[in-house]
C-alpha cells in the first residue's frame, strides 16, 4: 500500500496512492484516524487496506498538493556517513566509523514531492542528498537486532537537502545547516512493509536536472536498517510514526572539484525501484 498525504482545496487530507489516482481514506477512516501517523499508531492499516479495497480514485495525483507522508513524527533522525566509500570522501585519514553518525531535523525544513525546494538567501551552498527512510511502525526501546525488522511500517524517500557553510557554524553540531525552512524533502509516500519488504536489497538514485549523480544499494550499507533500530532504541524510545533517514552515497554536489551546488530552477529526483520518484524543483526563499 501506498499511503500519503496532501492538501486538496487548502484542506488537509490522506490516502492511498492507486493506479490512476488516490483513495481519499479520510472521507471512509478519517472519523477514526485523523492522519497517517495516527493510522499508523493505532496498527490499523488493514482497515486501510478494507477501506480502499474495490474503490476508484477520487482525485488524480497531479490535482493534489503532496506533503510529507507524515506531518509530525516525534523524531525525524539522520544518519550520516553510511555508504562504503562515503568515510573516504573527507579526506582526513579517519578509520571508518565504530557507531552511526546522528543527527536531528525538524519537520518545517522538509517539504512534499512536488513542492519547491528552496534555497537560502545567506548562502549559495545547498546541496542535495537522496535517502532511503525507514518509517516506525510498532515503537520501542531496546530492540534487539533479529527482532527489527518487525518494528519497520514502511519506506519512504528524502532529499536532505543541505546547506554546507552553515554546517560548521558551531564546534560540535551539523543542526544548523540540516534545518534551513524547506530546504529538504521527504515523500511521495510511505510504501509499506507487506508490499516492499526492507530487508532489501533497495536501490537508491539522485538525479539533477537529469543527470545521475548518486547511486548504490543498501547492500553496502555500514549500518543496516536493522542496526540503526536496535542502536537508536538503546538510547531513545521509538515511537510510530518515526522516520530514519538512512543516509546518502557518494556523489553530493560539495564532493565536486569545483562543487557543484543546486541553482534556482534545478530539478532534483530522487528514485528507489520499489517505492518511486521524490521530485523537486528548486525556488528562491519564500
Amino acid at each position: 500500500m501506498r499511503l500519503l498525504s496532501y492538501l486538496l482545496n487548502g484542506e488537509l487530507r490522506y490516502g492511498a496512492a492507486v493506479d490512476g489516482g488516490v483513495v481519499d481514506l479520510s472521507k471512509r477512516i478519517g472519523r477514526d484516524f485523523s492522519d497517517v501517523r495516527a493510522l499508523i499508531a493505532a496498527n490499523a492499516l488493514a482497515d486501510a487496506q478494507e477501506a480502499v479495497a474495490g474503490q476508484k480514485p477520487d482525485y488524480a495525483l497531479e490535482d493534489l498538493v503532496l506533503l510529507p507522508p507524515i506531518l509530525a513524527p516525534e523524531k525525524l533522525w539522520c544518519i550520516g556517513v553510511n555508504y562504503a566509500e562515503r568515510n573516504a570522501e573527507y579526506k582526513d585519514n579517519s578509520d571508518l566509523p565504530k557507531y552511526p553518525s546522528l543527527f536531528v531535523r525538524s519537520m518545517s525544513s522538509m517539504t512534499g514531492s512536488g513542492q519547491p525546494i528552496e534555497k537560502p538567501n545567506v548562502s549559495e551552498q545547498l546541496d542535495y542528498e537522496g535517502e532511503l527512510v525507514i518509517v516506525i511502525g510498532q515503537g520501542g526501546r531496546h530492540i534487539p537486532r533479529e527482532k527489527a525488522w518487525s518494528h519497520i511500517f514502511g519506506m519512504t524517500l528524502c532529499n536532505e537537502g543541505t546547506v554546507r557553510d552553515w554546517l560548521r557554524h558551531g564546534k560540535f553540531n551539523v543542526t544548523q545547516g540540516k534545518n534551513f525552512d524547506r530546504s529538504g524533502s521527504i515523500g511521495p509516500w510511505i510504501v509499506t512493509a507487506d508490499e516492499l519488504d526492507p530487508r532489501g536489497p533497495h536501490d537508491i538514485v539522485t538525479r539533477v536536472n537529469g543527470e545521475v549523480r548518486q547511486q548504490d544499494t543498501t547492500e553496502r550499507l555500514m549500518f543496516p536498517f536493522d542496526f540503526l533500530i536496535s542502536y537508536l532504541s538503546t538510547f531513545a524510545t521509538l515511537k510510530p510514526g518515526d522516520m530514519i533517514v538512512t543516509g546518502t552515497p557518494t556523489g553530493a554536489g560539495a564532493r565536486f572539484d569545483p562543487p557543484r551546488w543546486l541553482k534556482f530552477g534545478d530539478v532534483v529526483e530522487v528514485e528507489s525501484r520499489g517505492i518511486g520518484v521524490l521530485c523537486n524543483k528548486v525556488a528562491a526563499e519564500s
